[in-house]
């Protein structure tokens, strides 16, 4: 029997066996303990900036950049159509509005244009979303919120390791978002990350997130706070993670780049683009099938192969709390969720795996 082709399973071995046990031996495995900061220290490192505060997840981490923003009741956050649902519900826990725009059909990224065309004078911030791990255009979203005063909020939750002009998703704007969820190019088993370019704010929300207490004091609270921290069980499994990450993210583009080779002569498909300057950290290879194409039957048919796939995310305004959301032309969006596959992506598949769920794409698409 051949080996079991995986969609975006994590990739956990000896090496993290031995810094959780680290924890576990050491007695930090909640909260409080060096492992945490450890872990936020090399990932500031890791991506070029001077500070990082861990999250529970990349939900909270996006919900404390908005907090901190100061982001509440009557204003407007802009976000993409196409995207996770975890990128807007963070809106709509500070009380604020969020305002749906089509992305572009190649990137399937926020178009800046739409960006522009939806700003109104309640507009206080922008979630640009490096979908699937591929870089926005950021030189034009930021040029763009700068000129009217909007903050910008990068969810950067799928794209470590991604770059736009040589620097790292993440850190365009006020504030960038990662996770650490265990389908990500990394994982803490859950968690996220913030960083940002104020040093203040970020040890802001470094106090937020433990309850807004202030340990000089003993158990003293001047602020509400929240309970979004993570543990040192989590934080040493991301310190294996980090120390492995180059060569999950080789994997990652290697299979992106076979599955290129192997499908190059099939007219039926169109992979996810890239801006120019933007290099994708490929967090999934995403294709678009052609229009008269039944994704879901592509899906089945491969399922019965044994090959994984996942549909593109479903717009936001599908789901019952957004529909009365307000939106304009959203053809790009509809099309890509119509005609969209994610193909499996996990780092345990090897080279051969990745051909052979090409030649059963390749296979099914010759009888279409």
């Amino acid at each position: 029997m051949s080996k079991k082709i995986l969609l975006d399973a994590p990739n956990i071995g000896k090496t993290e066996k031995i810094f959780v046990n680290r924890a576990i031996d050491s007695g930090y495995v909640s909260t409080v303990g060096p492992f945490v900061p450890d872990f936020e220290e090399r990932f500031a490192c890791l991506i070029g900036v001077k500070k990082a505060v861990s999250t529970q997840s990349g939900t909270a981490a996006l919900h404390m950049a908005l907090y901190e923003t100061g982001v509440g009741p009557g204003d407007e956050v802009i976000v993409p159509a196409l995207t996770f649902v975890a990128s807007v519900n963070p809106i709509l826990y500070v009380g604020a509005k969020p305002v749906f725009v089509d992305v572009d059909p190649g990137t399937w990224n926020m178009s800046p244009e739409e960006f522009a065309k939806n700003i109104t004078g309640r507009t206080k911030a922008v979630i640009p979303v490096h979908l699937y791990g591929n870089p926005c255009k950021m030189d034009d979203i930021t040029k763009i919120a700068r000129a009217k005063n909007i903050a910008v909020i990068e969810d950067a939750t799928e794209s470590l390791g991604a770059l736009y002009k040589g620097r790292h998703t993440g850190t365009f704007g006020e504030f960038g978002c990662f996770s650490f969820n265990g389908n990500k190019t990394i994982t803490t088993g859950g968690g996220g990350m913030v960083v940002g370019k104020s040093a203040k704010r970020i040890d802001h929300i470094k106090f937020l997130v433990n309850q807004s207490r202030e340990g000089a004091k003993g158990y003293y609270h001047p602020e509400i706070g929240f309970n979004l921290r993570m543990t040192n069980i989590e934080a040493a499994l991301g310190l294996a993670q980090i120390n492995r990450f180059k060569g999950l993210l080789k994997i990652k583009k290697r299979i992106h780049v076979i599955f290129r080779e192997e499908l190059a002569s099939e007219e039926l498909i169109v992979f996810q683009d890239e801006y120019p300057g933007a290099h994708s950290s490929r967090w999934l290879t995403c294709v678009c099938f052609r229009s008269d194409i039944r994704v879901e039957d592509i899906r089945n048919k491969l399922a019965e192969k044994g090959v994984p796939t996942r549909r593109v995310f479903m717009p936001i305004w599908e789901f019952p709390p957004y529909k009365k959301a307000e939106r304009g032309d959203m053809s790009n969006t509809r099309a890509i969720y119509r005609n969209g596959l994610c193909l499996p992506s996990s780092t345990l598949n090897g080279e051969r795996d990745i051909m052979r769920a090409a030649k059963e794409i390749r296979t099914i698409l010759r009888k279409v």
